[in-house]
């Protein structure tokens, strides 16, 4: 599951593959970022 994540303690951008665990602080509460596109809705 490669992905961008965040993490949630030093808010450093972290690349995963196998280890779940932030190389920086060590921290395993990782956040998935999300993309930039804004969504816009019609309200009925």
């Amino acid at each position: 599951m490669p992905g961008s994540y965040k993490c949630a303690r030093c808010k450093q951008k972290v690349e995963i593959d196998i280890n779940v665990r932030c190389p920086f602080c060590g921290h395993r509460i990782l956040f998935k970022e999300r993309g930039a596109a804004i969504k816009e809705l019609k309200a009925r």
